[in-house]
């Protein structure tokens, strides 16, 4: 039995707890949050045994064997480097850290030790099959992707001054949302060569970022645009378009679900239109229609297990963590200085 402590008691205890709980070879057995109090109180709720106000008396306990990690950016290098130190295997929620030194002192303190990022789109059922159809060809070289991401998130509606709203310390609308999407842009089209970044914030308070505008150049010779904003109310959903020279390809969710509502459609020459195409179904999927974040990360998890008893590197790990967090660094310097950015994989460290 994989012992597991969780740190964060808000994601921590919505997704990551029963994600793990799918797994009969773990148990959650701590959890530790900033409030003992409350932290306590939710870990009665959730039927845990331990709770602790304070993540670094968790993480030295001998019974536990591995860390999930769900707090803002800026906490959770302190909090990996102290789990991988005491040699437990971590899996950590996204962006990795505020900034890329953080990013870089986990990423070196990992060793062989498993660690695995939450991003958590790939897992998605329509995007595995729109994955696979890529690398079969399906619409020959893709010349160009492109991705509109309309919705409007409850921290931008509420106007809260939180990490997921201010640029500051890895957040904003590019570390709470666009990280999710600069991992998924290369593993769906391959690395990114280079990129220009426009950021906003809401016309009467701009503090608050919401907006990001990329255009991007793949490695592969195709072209990429990204435009994404949490502050449309009633938007159009979360809609990504491949163009090959031979087809189509789309994944489109018109709904203000992040998971769920996702469907595929293709067309390759000479078609006109383009036809639906089947997902394979996971039962997991329909088992928690409040949450729709909890399977997506349940398949991480099957895999973060598998690589503790296997004694292997899993992805997506730190180095994908690192990775995107060069690519937030790159945006962020694209949008200061106002000009384009190589980000072609090992020229920036």
């Amino acid at each position: 039995m994989i012992r597991i402590g969780i740190v964060g008691t808000n994601y921590g205890c919505q997704v990551q707890l029963p994600a793990f709980r799918l797994d009969p070879r773990c148990e959650v057995i701590a959890l530790a949050g900033s409030d003992h109090a409350r932290t306590a109180a939710l870990a009665s709720t959730h039927s845990v045994v331990d709770a602790f106000g304070d993540w670094r008396k968790m993480i030295g306990r001998a019974d536990i064997d591995a860390i999930a990690i769900a707090t803002p950016p800026r906490l959770q290098p302190e909090i990996a480097i102290a789990a991988l130190s005491h040699g437990k295997p971590v899996f950590i929620e996204k962006p990795m850290a505020a900034d890329l030194a953080g990013a870089a002192a986990m990423a070196g303190h990992a060793g062989t030790l498993p660690t695995m990022m939450d991003f958590s789109f790939t897992e998605i059922m329509a995007w595995r099959k729109a994955k696979a159809l890529l690398d079969e060809g399906a619409i020959g070289r893709v010349r160009h992707v492109s991705v509109n991401w309309n919705v409007e998130n409850v921290s931008t509606r509420l106007r809260q001054k939180n990490w997921k709203t201010s640029g500051h310390d890895g957040g904003g609308a590019l570390g709470n949302l666009g990280s999710h999407s600069l991992h998924y842009l290369e593993w769906f089209g391959g690395p990114i060569a280079d990129l220009t970044a426009q950021l906003s914030g809401l016309p009467d308070d701009p503090s608050l970022e919401t907006t990001i505008v990329l255009g991007l150049a793949f490695q592969s010779g195709a072209s990429g645009s990204f435009a994404m904003s949490c502050a449309s109310y009633l938007g159009s959903g979360h809609r990504l378009e491949f163009y090959g020279e031979e087809g189509t390809l789309m994944l489109n969710n018109p709904t203000a679900d992040y998971m769920r509502g996702f469907a595929l459609s293709h067309a390759r020459r000479p078609a006109t239109v383009l036809a639906p195409v089947a997902i394979e179904d996971d039962p997991l999927d329909r088992q928690f229609p409040g949450e729709a974040r909890v399977a997506p990360v349940s398949r991480l998890v099957t895999r973060f297990l598998d690589a503790i008893e296997r004694r292997q590197p899993v992805t997506p790990g730190f180095a994908e963590g690192y990775r995107v967090q060069v690519l937030l660094d790159a945006v962020r310097q694209s949008h200061a200085k106002g000009q384009r950015i190589d980000v072609a994989a090992g020229k920036l460290a």
